[in-house]
């Protein structure tokens, strides 16, 4: 795989973390499952500022893994909704790693789309209120 440096996205991450040994896998590269939260994080976020409020997970559309993940890269994850429906929300994430804090290099690492539905607090699907 190459590590084809990559400008990041315009505008500000919804999600930045630093990778720890402990989200390692069994090869010692970060754990897909790791990575798939963090996108559900992210993409949440994204989803519950478009909702004014509570939403759930209901799909996950497309995951595509590009490149490893290693212990002290800093992930960032940008979010894009991409579709608003009754009530539901699509959102794009692309994930990409900054190696090497002295010599940065930035590469993608991983692509989504997540349909999330808003909630009411009971739990039950509403409407998707119309932007603000």
């Amino acid at each position: 795989m190459s590590e084809d440096k990559i400008s990041l996205p315009p505008g500000v991450p919804e999600l930045r973390v630093v990778t720890m040994p402990r989200d390692v896998n069994i090869v010692g590269d970060i754990f897909g499952g790791w990575v798939m939260a963090q996108v559900d994080i992210a993409g949440g976020y994204a989803a519950m500022r478009r909702a004014q409020g509570r939403v759930a997970t209901v799909a996950v559309n497309s995951f595509t893994f590009k490149q490893p993940i290693s212990v002290g890269d800093q992930v960032s994850l940008y979010t894009r909704i991409i579709r608003v429906g009754g009530t539901s929300i699509t959102v794009d994430v692309q994930v990409y790693a900054e190696r090497n804090p002295v010599q940065p290099i930035v590469v993608k690492v991983t692509e989504a789309q997540l349909t999330f539905v808003a909630l009411d607090a009971e739990g039950k699907k509403r409407l998707v209120p119309p932007e603000r």
